[in-house]
C-alpha cells in the first residue's frame, strides 16, 4: 500500500496507543499486525508523526527499558489525545461512508 497520510497515520497511532504505551517500533509492528500486513509504517513517517504528536500534547513520552532490556521511548496516549482520537474517529467514519456511497455509484 502506498503512503498513508499524516492525519490518517495520526489516528493509527493514537488508536494504537490507546489500547497501553508502546515503543516506536512496537507501535509500527501493532499497526502492521492489526491491518493484516496491508499497512506498513516507516521510521521515516512513524517517528516525525510521533514527535508531532507529542508537541501538540496528544502523546507523551518517557524511557524505560523494553522487553529485551534496552532503553526504549515509551509512548502513552494523554486525556487531550483521547479527546481528539474519539472526535477524529468519528470525522474518519463519516468520510468513509461518504467516499463508500460515491464508489457504490455506477
Amino acid at each position: 500500500m502506498g503512503d498513508l497520510l499524516q492525519g490518517t497515520l495520526d489516528l493509527l497511532i493514537l488508536k494504537t496507543l490507546a489500547l497501553e504505551a508502546m515503543h516506536g517500533w512496537g507501535i509500527a509492528q501493532r499497526i502492521q499486525q492489526l491491518s493484516a500486513d496491508a499497512l506498513q509504517v516507516g521510521q521515516g513517517s512513524l517517528y516525525p508523526a510521533l514527535h508531532r504528536l507529542e508537541l501538540d500534547g496528544l502523546i507523551s513520552s518517557e524511557w524505560a527499558a523494553s522487553e529485551n532490556n534496552r532503553r526504549a521511548k515509551y509512548y502513552s496516549i494523554t486525556p487531550l489525545g483521547r479527546k481528539r482520537l474519539k472526535s477524529e474517529m468519528t470525522e474518519w467514519k463519516k468520510t468513509a461512508q461518504a467516499i463508500a456511497l460515491v464508489l457504490q455509484e455506477g
